[in-house]
């Protein structure tokens, strides 16, 4: 028996209101209404049924629930086994595909295709993680905050967890409020626990991989449909030059020192600073923080009850009076905080 997406929904919401009565209730009547065949909670009550959480009383008469502990495994443990299985058959797959690779770096024909190779859509994700299971020595990458959901960690955390179990060195910087996120948190703690190194900083350049020093893989599209493949080795060891400079101004994802978040802290606040003296739009602002607009809001009401100011005018009228710029803190020692994860 199947068990997709649409009975998981139906057993979290439907199935467990009806369990829940049924429970309360003891036993639940042949003729009872709600398990009439046309009744809208029918579906509910037989999916019940066929996962065993709710059978025949034992003298026949009616349904009794049935505690889900001596259930659960009979749904839970062919889905896991079913799991590691894809898992282990898709790592083959990748090993497979390794080979071809390399034959591909090697012949003319790689080369033919010139220092750009333009990806779109669901070709980027695939070609990426060709890539990565190519990986021989090093990954640095450059992850703005927003748009990084669970599913999307979860992949990335088991295709980077391969590549640094493999002996591949690996570093990440994130913008500061990346530290708020919980599963951020779970793909840092995967990802260090096998030597990774993640810093963080107030703001960062768009999303970047560099692989090997040999490919830099980054947007094409500000909606990030199209992603831009970069061999071109001058090119690419441009970008990494900017990455070392931003790298040598994180601070450790795992240092939570209290000097360290004050530090945090003072950045961000500072970078709210130069975003409303610069005049950006909430959104355009907030995307830079990589908060959300209300965050970002919460942050210019901070300031203003520091500065006593009731609008944003008087915001401003009160940071100009006093000289403020958000550069205030760029001559502080750029490694205060900064060691290794």
């Amino acid at each position: 028996m199947a068990y997709g997406p649409e009975k998981r929904a139906l057993l979290e919401t439907q199935c467990l209101e009806f369990y829940d009565a049924l429970v309360t209730a003891g036993v639940l009547e042949d003729d009872d209404p709600r398990i009439a065949a046309d009744a809208p909670l029918r579906p509910a009550f037989d999916l019940l049924v066929e996962l065993g959480l709710v059978q025949r009383a034992l003298d026949g008469e009616g349904w009794v629930p049935e505690d889900p502990a001596t259930v659960q495994g009979q749904v839970v443990t062919p889905l896991s086994q079913e799991a590691h299985r894809l898992l282990e058959e898709s790592t083959q797959w990748s090993r497979a595909f390794a080979g071809f690779g390399q034959a591909w770096r090697r012949g003319p024909s790689s080369a033919g295709r010139g220092p750009v190779t333009y990806l779109r859509g669901s070709a980027i994700g695939p070609y990426l993680t060709g890539v990565v299971n190519d990986v021989e020595t090093e990954i640095l990458t450059a992850q703005p905050q927003i748009g990084r959901d669970a599913r999307a960690l979860a992949t990335a955390a088991l295709r980077d967890t391969a590549a640094l179990e493999r002996g591949v060195a690996m570093r990440t910087l994130y913008q500061h409020s990346a530290r708020r996120s919980a599963i951020t948190h779970k793909y840092v703690e995967a990802v260090t626990a096998r030597g990774a190194e993640v810093r963080t900083l107030d703001e960062f350049f768009n999303r970047m991989i560099i692989l090997d020093r040999r490919i830099a893989i980054i947007p094409g599209s500000e909606d990030n449909s199209i992603a831009v493949a970069v061999r071109e080795p001058a090119v690419v060891a441009y970008l990494v030059d900017v990455f070392e400079r931003a790298w040598e101004r994180g601070r450790p994802f795992a240092n939570k020192e209290t000097a360290t978040l004050r530090g945090i802290a003072a950045e961000q606040r500072a970078m709210t600073i130069r975003m409303l003296i610069e005049g950006h739009a909430d959104p355009v602002s907030a995307k830079r923080l990589g908060v959300s607009p209300r965050t970002y809001a919460g942050y210019v009401a901070d300031l203003k009850a520091e500065y006593e100011a009731e609008t944003r005018f008087q915001l401003g009228y009160q940071m100009g009076r006093l000289g403020l710029t958000g550069h205030e803190n760029d001559d502080a020692d750029p490694g205060e905080g900064v060691g290794e994860v």
